[in-house]
């Protein structure tokens, strides 16, 4: 697919959003806060970064401001592609693992470069700590910690392969801000250190 044509998909996108969405008001935004249940049904808010829209009342932590958006009813946040929260339901219905699990897949894509434990990524799916652990590796085989790694491995390689960055630059770059964790977590994945995964990629390439 083209880059124009990602760039319509995403404009049309961006205007269906911008169609369906109430304007923020404080009191909605205080209501939000105070996870007010009186305002339930009365409107829902959806956050960007996260892709998931809540009831008012949802005991989850509370977003930035300027992430959020406010939608009358929850069939125009699910028109805009976010999906429920599995803490609150706001459609009343059980949101399906897998989708929860994509949900938190595609976040680690977007944000691995940030400080993530299981803490905060539970945080941010509105879900516990335990049960995001068992059933992310119900459905990916692997821990969320062990995919954060693996995303961060995997963006490290592209680095080594690419670039003449540092080690100790590629770490931060990827995420990793303790260099000799990254080398040693690097080897145990590889089998290789950073230095000789970069000297056999160049060999390969000669």
């Amino acid at each position: 697919m083209s880059d124009s044509i990602n760039n319509k998909l995403q404009e049309r996108h961006d205007q269906t959003i911008l169609n369906d969405v109430d304007m923020m008001t404080n009191e909605k935004w205080q209501a939000i806060i105070d996870n007010d249940a009186s305002y339930n049904n009365q409107f829902f808010y959806a956050v960007k970064t996260t892709g998931i829209f809540c009831k008012p009342s949802c005991k989850s932590r509370v977003p930035k401001k300027e992430n959020v958006c406010i939608f009358p009813n929850a069939e125009q946040a699910l028109r805009a592609n976010f999906r429920p929260c599995k803490r609150c339901k706001p459609t009343n219905v059980r949101l399906p693992e897998s989708e929860w699990v994509i949900l938190i897949t595609e976040y680690i894509d977007k944000n691995f470069t940030e400080k993530l434990t299981l803490e905060t990524l539970s945080d941010i799916a509105h879900g516990s700590p335990y049960h995001l652990h068992r059933t992310f590796k119900k459905i990916k085989g692997i821990t969320p910690v062990e995919y954060i790694q693996q995303v961060r491995l995997n963006a490290a390689k592209e680095y080594l392969i690419q670039t003449n960055k540092a080690i100790a630059d590629i770490a931060i770059c990827v995420g990793m801000a303790n260099t000799p964790y990254f080398i040693t977590l690097f080897k145990s994945k590889t089998g290789q250190t950073p230095a000789q995964f970069r000297q056999m990629s160049k060999m390969e390439e000669m």
